[in-house]
């Protein structure tokens, strides 16, 4: 009945009746008076002192809101910067709406607490007013509006009453606190804009950063394998060189040269890795070629199974390639899993790939799962995972179609 989410609930609408009653006072006081004295170079100033006392009240409605009811909503940009704080202020968008959140809160938050007490107060006095029954001498009971409470199954009846009434009163101050909740929502928070400019800020950043960690990435790639054959190959040919341009020793120059061989294969080995890496060649032929290659290099069993109405951008092709890619690696390594199998269905494309392993994946900071979701966020795609401790794992991941 009384869970932790009710106390919050209830302690939130006891806190938000002072605080929305002096709030609506302290924020229309200046702004009445600075919007009456406008005319007058006191007047705006004045009016701007409201606002911004709006506007504190917002940050602290949506304090609130996060610490005790839970709800998580993003704090709405500054006001841009102009020649004044004055007008910057007066023309913030964002200021406004916490004007409109502080003059509805303070209605709704009248309402939203006598109807809570209402419920919380007469529930406890009917739960509770039996043992004043039983306390008295004469038995005679006590009115409660136009019924005598004097017998036995009256003042029972009356109790369960009151535990209806308890029973309740959480479930309508949570409703009634479902309205203060959009409104927070819809007035306190960012508008749609301006979260879709912060996520593009973000992903773009995330780019940005991935893009500068692969080519650090091919830059040591290059400097410890690739450079490092091609030193030795020049080495071994320099010295059979030596050995030709004297007494030629024709074993040793064969060895020379046979040295000097291996390294250049094993150097075009690790350049075609690297350009695998940067391009793979399979995804000239399209995502699901290229997943089937994948799948056929996998040191476990994995079933692949594509279907696509048509086939994706070439961005999203890469990026849905690498990350599957990465995925089966993973799999390989740490789900101690015996077989995997990758689903991917159109248009968007939606990749989900699941193993039998042990589970308890999970998306930590700076891991590779977290590393893949802000990869995907950069074409708008998402990442789901679902990894209970025992297994199985699965990840999904969808791109907008």
């Amino acid at each position: 009945m009384f869970t932790r989410r009710a106390g919050a609930e209830l302690l939130y609408t006891l806190a938000g009746l002072p605080l929305c009653l002096v709030g609506l006072v302290l924020m229309l006081v200046p702004l009445v008076v600075g919007i009456g004295l406008s005319i007058t170079f006191i007047g705006l100033p004045i009016a701007a002192v409201g606002v911004l006392i709006a506007r504190g009240l917002g940050n602290t409605y949506r304090s609130m809101a996060g610490s005790m009811l839970g709800l998580r909503v993003g704090k709405p940009e500054p006001p841009a910067p102009t020649r004044g704080i004055i007008p910057a202020v007066l023309r913030d968008a964002a200021s406004w709406r916490a004007v409109l959140y502080v003059v509805l809160k303070a209605p709704l938050g009248l309402v939203t607490f006598v109807l809570s007490a209402l419920f919380w107060v007469y529930g406890l006095f009917m739960l509770t007013h039996i043992t004043y029954w039983t306390a008295l001498t004469d038995k005679l009971g006590m009115p409660f509006t136009d019924v005598k409470i004097d017998t036995w199954p009256r003042a029972v009846l009356l109790s369960l009453v009151g535990l209806g009434l308890l029973y309740l009163a959480p479930r309508v101050t949570h409703g009634l606190l479902l309205l203060d909740r959009m409104l927070i929502q819809g007035l306190l928070g960012r508008t749609t804009l301006a979260q879709r400019v912060r996520d593009l800020e973000e992903t773009r950043a995330h780019a940005v950063d991935d893009a500068a960690a692969r080519l650090r990435q091919i830059e040591r790639d290059l400097h410890d394998g690739t450079q490092a054959r091609m030193v030795a190959l020049a080495m071994h040919l320099g010295m059979a060189k030596e050995e030709l341009d004297g007494e030629p020793d024709l074993e040793m120059t064969r060895k020379l040269i046979d040295l000097a061989h291996s390294n250049a294969k094993e150097a075009l080995v690790e350049v075609r890795d690297l350009a695998r890496g940067i391009h793979p060649a399979a995804l000239d032929k399209g995502l699901d070629a290229a997943l089937a290659t994948l799948a056929a290099r996998s040191p476990i069993p994995v079933s692949l199974s594509v279907s696509l109405e048509s086939r994706p951008p070439q961005a999203i092709e890469m990026i849905a390639y690498f990350c599957t890619a990465e995925l089966l690696t993973n799999i390989a390594k740490h789900s101690q899993a015996t077989r995997a199998s990758v689903t991917v269905v159109g248009p968007g494309p939606r990749i989900e790939v699941t193993d039998n392993g042990i589970g308890g994946a999970s998306v930590k900071p700076g891991a590779g799962l977290a590393g893949l979701r802000e990869r995907v966020a950069t074409v708008d795609g998402t990442l789901g995972l679902d990894s209970p401790p025992g297994g199985p794992t699965k990840v999904v991941i969808s791109f907008p179609a």
